[in-house]
């Protein structure tokens, strides 16, 4: 049973194959492209038709390798979304969540409803770019776009429409937006008024495992395949990495680890209250009507933006040397909270760093593997604190650590997380988001009955690989000088507010 996964993340995407038979789970990746914005003029976009033809492409190469998917699906990063016309077209490019448009929107509409009302209405983890203040946004900036949109999709569902015509919104997705009512089960009528915005945009809401017709007879034309159905599967991408977890307990704490890096746990029902509130947690939808109790953290964004600054300055390095670099350099010299604003914005990032470090008397890291060195401490050790957080929402006591996505590549990372924490990090398998959409479609066949026998075949057909924690003094003392350097900052910049 072959079915075909496309896997977006906010700078990659691929399309890989899944087989299942008696021996398990195979994946072959056929093909692999880049996701990179598009400036234009003062506006950051996503270039949803260049997708849209890797997509193709992607099709057409599984054509070539003579297989038949039996079903394929589409899962990617969350927030961002198109509007359609009367005509049924997309009207314009999406806006990248990075889009500076969207800066002080939030803090506005916190101000207006109180944040205790947004989050008892949503459960949402409180972002700048989350979907509520985009569309607050074009609202109030008059975007004609506004006045021309008839149906409201995220990047999934606009990607799913293009293949089908079909345009219906997808669950775990439609909870990122802070504009859907997990509580009601449906979106939440008085935010949208209040932002302006008509709930007539915002159509039915599947959950994963629903079949959303098959490709399109003009698409199937053109490249000379039969039919495939199309089925909407956990269409976030962390969403997808989750049913991925090979946990053998239902108490688990995974951490899908890429661009973003995104901890926490399943629950059965939102936890929504003042303790979450308080911490800034999410509750995210989940495959099987769960929900995703978690945190986003920053990741290993903040690296990637120095490597592509380094590149741009003529000093290119590989991934492999950066990491032998940073572990030959100097221990817990520079710490920062990955998760300040500081970091989120494109662009010079070295210096951001540098700068956090001056500001808080620390060494200023100067050559490559010492700001990689800094990144990846500082990552590990704010894993720790979002972990301890988790455990204590959740009410549970986790004997390790889950991890999954492409960020396990990183060696060093997944060790130095062990450390962190003091606990086993499990980490496997890589491409989570990709294997778990597969699940899904399995499921929606009845190859898999339910979420923890496709994890068993997860966990039986890819290598898990165990990092024991080490140095725990070490790790100990660091943690502390983290949390006083952090919280001192945080402090000093809501004084200066």
């Amino acid at each position: 049973m072959s079915v075909l996964a496309y896997d977006l993340g906010a700078s990659s995407g691929r399309a890989l194959l899944g087989h299942l038979n008696d021996q398990g789970i195979e994946t072959l990746e056929i093909h692999r492209f880049k996701n990179e914005p598009v400036k234009v003029g003062e506006r950051m976009h996503w270039d949803i038709l260049r997708l849209h033809h890797e997509l193709l492409a992607g099709l057409n190469l599984v054509k070539q390798s003579g297989e038949q998917p039996e079903s394929l699906a589409i899962d990617s990063w969350a927030v961002d979304y198109g509007l359609l016309g009367s005509n049924g077209e997309l009207l314009g490019n999406p806006y990248h969540y990075r889009d500076a448009q969207f800066n002080g929107m939030m803090e506005q509409v916190r101000e207006e409803l109180t944040s205790e009302a947004i989050f008892e209405r949503t459960g949402i983890q409180f972002l700048s770019f989350n979907t509520i203040y985009q569309l607050a946004t074009l609202r109030r900036h008059q975007s004609p776009l506004l006045n021309e949109a008839e149906r409201f999709l995220m990047i999934p569902d606009i990607l799913r429409y293009f293949l089908t015509g079909e345009a219906v919104n997808e669950f775990t997705n439609a909870t990122t937006t802070q504009l859907y009512n997990p509580t009601k089960a449906q979106w939440d009528h008085e935010l949208l008024a209040h932002i302006g915005i008509s709930d007539k945009l915002f159509g039915e809401v599947v959950m994963p495992g629903t079949h959303i017709g098959q490709v399109r007879d003009s698409i199937c034309g053109d490249l000379g395949i039969s039919a495939i159905p199309v089925i909407a599967v956990a269409e976030h991408d962390t969403g997808s990495a989750v049913v991925a977890v090979p946990a053998t307990d239902r108490s688990f704490a995974y951490l899908s680890c890429g661009t973003w890096s995104l901890m926490g746990t399943e629950i059965d029902q939102p936890a929504i209250s003042a303790e979450s509130l308080a911490l800034n947690f999410t509750n995210e939808g989940g495959a099987g009507g769960t929900f995703r109790l978690l945190k986003n953290i920053m990741g290993l964004w903040i690296l990637q933006e120095c490597m592509r600054e380094w590149e741009r300055q003529g000093q290119a390095i590989s991934y492999a040397e950066l990491l032998a670099k940073a572990e030959r350099s100097t221990p817990f010299a520079s710490l920062f909270d990955p998760d300040d604003d500081l970091f989120l914005a494109a662009g010079d990032m070295t210096t951001r760093i540098q700068k956090y470090c001056q500001d808080t008397g620390q060494t200023q890291p100067q050559d490559q593997g010492a700001i990689a060195r800094a990144i990846l401490e500082s990552l590990a050790l704010k894993y720790r604190r979002v972990l301890g957080w988790t455990e204590q929402l959740s009410k549970q006591s986790f004997n390790g650590l889950h991890m999954v996505g492409g960020g396990i590549q990183n060696r060093l990372l997944c060790q130095w997380t062990a450390n962190s924490i003091g606990k086993p990090v499990w980490a496997g398998p890589a491409e989570g988001s990709a294997i778990g959409n597969m699940a899904v479609q399995w499921m929606a066949s009845g190859a898999f009955k339910d979420i923890w026998e496709a994890r068993r075949a997860i966990r039986d057909s890819f290598p898990i690989t165990t990092y024991e924690p080490q140095d725990r003094t070490t790790w100990e003392e660091a943690y502390g000088r983290f949390i006083r350097i952090t919280d001192a900052f945080r402090a000093q910049a809501e004084s200066e507010v």
